[in-house]
């Protein structure tokens, strides 16, 4: 850890730090509020999937789909119109439509084994947005003077870490820059993600063997083929039993690697003061811990 105790933390010229957790308890309100403070680059990990790592990709699934138009596939065929993804921090959603969801293609529905194909094509662009972490720390510094940055991570940075490996390429390179923050959920804000996630589901990345276990529960549990599974209904199926699966990785991550924030406590960060002093108060518990 750069920061070993709360004092390393307060005295420092500069901080960076990593955030990670769920997806909804709260780590991109608190990377705007500090990057709204000045002074502090906001780097999103999937803002950096879906333009860089991603980018292509994306854009082409949507002119394959484009060219299925007789009309637009001739304005396309005669460069007369362009297509792209308008990713912003604020709306990353080409990167969850490209994912897709697997199930029956009349609900809109990938064939499994082209949904596997594109999950690996996440991981691998996950894996490397978090290892240009510390290009982007040396680019904010050198590009616009900011002496402190914030990395918002995708819920599924989980998915890729052996967090009880001392020596996993990806967190040993996060931590070598930057303090990692668990933001922890309760039961309560579980029980809400889940409610939330079941009103609109949305794509989501797992490690290979989960994926298969979940497929194989879920066609075994409805009975069905794979090409009349209900898309939705799979992503709500799996959802809960994801956090589950996560839960204990990002623990072992805080545990190994970092510190962890309750949520409710980074929900009432409004700024960078508040924000020091709760990562400070989060370096106290772990001494504590340790004493």
């Amino acid at each position: 850890m750069i920061f070993k105790t709360a004092e390393d933390w307060l005295n420092a010229p500069e901080r960076h730090v990593v955030l990670f957790g769920m997806s909804g308890l709260g780590k991109t309100h608190v990377a705007k509020a500090l990057r709204e403070a000045g002074g502090w680059f906001h780097y999103s990990i999937d803002y950096r999937i879906g333009t860089r790592h991603m980018g292509e990709l994306i854009a082409d699934n949507a002119k394959r789909e484009a060219m299925k138009v007789p009309f637009l596939r001739e304005l396309l065929l005669s460069d007369s119109i362009y297509i792209g993804s308008n990713i912003t921090f604020d709306n990353l959603d080409p990167v969850s439509t490209y994912l897709g969801k697997p199930g029956d293609p009349a609900k809109g529905g990938l064939p499994f084994a082209e949904y596997q194909r594109r999950q690996d094509e996440f991981r691998e662009a996950e894996v490397a947005a978090l290892l240009d972490t510390g290009r982007f720390i040396e680019r904010a510094r050198a590009l616009y003077g900011y002496p402190n940055f914030v990395c918002d991570t995708g819920g599924s940075i989980c998915e890729w870490v052996n967090p009880d490996d001392p020596r996993d390429p990806v967190l040993t390179a996060l931590a070598a820059r930057c303090l990692m923050i668990w933001i922890e959920g309760t039961e309560a804000h579980t029980a809400e993600l889940v409610r939330r996630f079941d009103k609109a589901p949305k794509p989501m990345a797992y490690r290979p063997d989960f994926l298969l276990r979940m497929w194989g529960d879920y066609l075994a549990q409805r009975g069905v083929a794979e090409d009349e599974v209900d898309p939705d209904d799979f992503i709500r199926f799996t959802y809960a039993k994801a956090l589950a699966h996560r839960q204990p990785l990002y623990a072992a991550m805080a545990r190994n690697w970092g510190v962890r924030v309750r949520a409710e406590d980074m929900a009432r960060v409004n700024g960078e003061a508040a924000f020091v002093e709760v990562v400070a108060e989060a370096l106290r518990e772990r001494m504590r811990g340790a004493a």
